[in-house]
């Protein structure tokens, strides 16, 4: 399968808004628990995000990434794709170019904190080569009162 990843244009915003809506409302899979509006969220990706990048397949987004430096050479990633179509490797197609993007803007690793009921998540992080680097117990609490642990797993560049 053929995707084109590139960097997010604000036209992007309304299909990406489309995907991470759909993801916190299924729950579980992002510490994410509000939807977003398109004006927040252009301000978080184009403002706060060092990189951000869209994946399409046949000229649609299927997904995104963003990077945020938390520290100096340390960038925190985040990443969603569509649940509603999944098209399979997306995913690791849109961390190539991140991963490029992060180590040209003078990034040691890239870490990614992921609540530990999102498995999805774990799973595709550690695909894409991340280790586990410390667990943050407690970090997350879900709306029904439920706390989970958020993992955070760490990729040398």
């Amino acid at each position: 399968m053929t995707f084109v990843v590139r960097a997010m244009t604000i036209e992007d915003v309304p299909a990406c808004v489309v995907i991470i809506n759909h993801t916190i409302s299924l729950g579980g899979s992002t510490a994410y628990e509000d939807p977003y509006a398109e004006a927040d969220f252009a301000a978080h990706y184009f403002e706060e995000a060092e990189v951000s990048n869209v994946v399409l397949k046949d000229h649609r987004i299927v997904g995104f990434q963003g990077a945020f430096e938390v520290e100096p050479g340390v960038f925190s990633i985040g990443s969603f794709t569509d649940q509603l179509n999944p098209a399979r490797g997306a995913g690791a197609a849109m961390f190539e170019k991140t991963r490029v993007d992060c180590k040209r803007l003078g990034g040691t690793s890239i870490i990614a904190k992921i609540t530990e009921d999102n498995t999805g998540g774990l799973v595709y992080y550690s695909k894409m080569g991340f280790v586990d680097d410390y667990v943050k117990p407690a970090d997350h609490t879900r709306p029904d009162g439920r706390t989970v642990d958020r993992i955070v797993k760490r990729y040398p560049l």
